[in-house]
């Protein structure tokens, strides 16, 4: 149902508003399917699991190959630029000596790891909310009922997995991933305008993406693959979105971060830059042990 403008609205804000909405409905559409997905999935893969611990827990091959995979993607789990510098080789090696590796079965593992990640971007997008250029009534409208919207979304995202996790017998993840975390920390000193937000959330979003690309690869369970498929699709949406924000910025233009936008006056390459790869890379993708609790 469309609200009325309050009585305090301006026009341009009325205007604003009806030019938004269909965006964002857009993207509540492509969530709703996903999550619709995901809550099937996610308690076909509680199921399953709850049936393999009945008989005697998981499959040693499985764990082996989860162990196996695992420690390749620790080999490459800085590929993002703000990653640099952030002491994340010392927190992995800490992570690895855990007993949280060994501790808990490989699907627990997987879906905290994901909570974890959902934890930091949620906190992330609220604090953005915060800054003036963000989330004030003088902000871009476009950039702020983005932000809002994906806030929401990721906040579904980390009730969905860790509802999963606590039905299979683990710990509820509220812990943000703690490399990603230090990635935020360093970063918050230099949110000074909105380029360096989107450029932020744009990592976050990419990490999200890419490691629920992974995941699908080390996953043997069909539901659980479906489940992280269905999310890394929304985490992917978002990814575009912030591309295409990111170059307008960084060109000088944020005028033309407009709904509709003015498409005589967007750069050719607006089509594009919301897609630069062919298939998805995973060279930020975090270790799915990552975010595991002991």
């Amino acid at each position: 149902m469309r609200n009325a403008p309050t009585e305090h609205a301006t026009d341009a804000e009325h205007v604003g508003n009806e030019t938004i909405r269909p965006l964002i409905e857009l993207s509540q559409d492509t969530h709703a399917d996903a999550m619709r997905a995901t809550r099937e999935t996610l308690d076909e893969v509680v199921e399953l699991g709850l049936e393999a611990r009945a008989h005697g827990g998981e499959n040693p091959d499985v764990s082996s190959a989860f162990a196996r995979h695992s420690q390749a993607r620790l080999a490459t789990a800085f590929g993002g630029p703000l990653l640099a510098g952030v002491g994340a080789g010392l927190v992995l090696a800490g992570l690895a000596g855990s007993t949280a590796f060994a501790a808990q079965p490989t699907d627990v593992q997987v879906l905290q790891t994901a909570a974890s990640i959902e934890v930091l971007a949620v906190a992330t997008y609220q604090t953005a909310l915060t800054l003036p250029f963000i989330g004030s009534s003088a902000a871009n409208p476009v950039v702020k009922a983005f932000v809002e919207t994906t806030m929401k979304q990721h906040q579904q995202h980390q009730a969905a997995f860790n509802a999963a996790v606590v039905n299979l017998g683990g710990k509820a993840q509220d812990n943000p991933d703690p490399v990603l975390l230090g990635v935020v920390d360093k970063a918050k000193p230099g949110l000074t305008s909105a380029g360096p937000v989107v450029a932020l959330a744009l990592e976050l979003e990419q990490g999200a993406a890419q490691t629920y690309v992974a995941d699908v690869s080390s996953l043997r369970d069909a539901n659980a693959v479906r489940t992280t498929a269905s999310i890394m699709g929304v985490e992917a949406q978002h990814a575009a979105v912030l591309l295409a924000v990111k170059a307008l910025l960084a060109g000088g233009a944020p005028q033309l971060i407009a709904l509709p936008p003015d498409v005589a006056a967007l750069p050719s390459a607006a089509g594009s830059v919301g897609f630069p790869d062919a298939f998805y890379p995973t060279s930020a993708a975090r270790p799915a042990t990552e975010g595991a609790l002991p």
